[in-house]
């Protein structure tokens, strides 16, 4: 029997959850016993849950309130999607509230990938194992972002992105389409360094990556820089300043060796 959690302390079936209008199945959907729906937030406010024709809910999946899913998607074991920020995060603390978590049709969501409440993810996209999409997250569709990746909040991703493994994209980040972003690839959104300091305002100034620009492995990306449209910069270079379009930049700090060759 599937079972969903109304309050912190109180459970109910699968089946209530669809009488009382807080859970919509589409025709086709194979969700485990173990599964768990979460209509409630922290503060108690309910959102409906609605799956698509055909979604598969791995075991042990937990699903929040405000969660659509469209046709054919498949979310894996011990997945959690829809998840209400709370607790202190970007000089703000959060209180637990809920959002609308929209994830697109045909969409693999890996075994234990996080997605968090206000997140957005497009059609055909794939979401790696154990990956992190913080609160307002968007990416867009076709896009794969493979196993253990973090993407802080307010994060912006494009249509045909490929994020390899390990990579951390800091707060606001924006990433265009078509853009590659190699395995272990750092970025920082913070030039003085500043955190949690009640007497001096964070200002954050997250990397930009245009569109087609290709990132190598191990490369790390400092506060306020641009990747030019379809600029490569090399495996483990530290990027100071920002790269023009077409520029072959490498090194630490990185500096222009030539042009892309179209």
């Amino acid at each position: 029997m599937m079972h969903t959690t109304t309050t912190m302390d109180s459970a109910v079936t699968a089946v209530d959850l669809v009488q009382s209008g807080l859970l919509e199945l589409g025709d086709g959907c194979r969700i485990h016993p173990t599964a768990v729906f979460v209509p409630a937030d922290m503060l108690g406010t309910l959102r409906p849950i609605v799956l698509g024709a055909r979604v598969v809910l791995g075991a042990f999946t937990v699903v929040h309130g405000g969660t659509r899913v469209g046709d054919d998607t498949h979310i894996g074991h011990r997945a959690i999607v829809g998840e209400p920020e709370y607790g202190y995060a970007m000089r703000q603390v959060y209180q637990g509230a809920g959002d609308t978590t929209a994830i697109g049709s045909g969409v693999v969501v890996r075994a234990g990938a996080v997605v968090y409440a206000g997140a957005r993810i497009g059609n055909d996209t794939t979401i790696g194992h154990n990956t992190l999409l913080r609160t307002n997250v968007t990416v867009g569709s076709g896009s794969q972002l493979a196993a253990n990746l973090t993407a802080e909040r307010g994060t912006r991703i494009g249509d045909g992105v490929r994020c390899s493994p390990g990579s951390h994209l800091t707060a606001d980040t924006v990433i265009a389409d078509r853009v590659f972003i190699g395995a272990g690839v750092r970025t920082v959104n913070d030039k003085q360094l500043i955190w949690r300091d009640p007497d001096q305002e964070q200002i954050l100034d997250p990397p930009v990556f245009e569109y087609g620009c290709k990132i190598g492995s191990g490369a790390v990306l400092l506060a306020g820089v641009t990747v030019g449209v379809r600029a490569l910069v090399g495996a483990g270079s530290v990027v100071t300043r920002d790269v023009p379009a077409d520029a072959v930049v490498y090194g630490s700090p990185a500096r222009q060796h030539g042009q892309v060759t179209r």
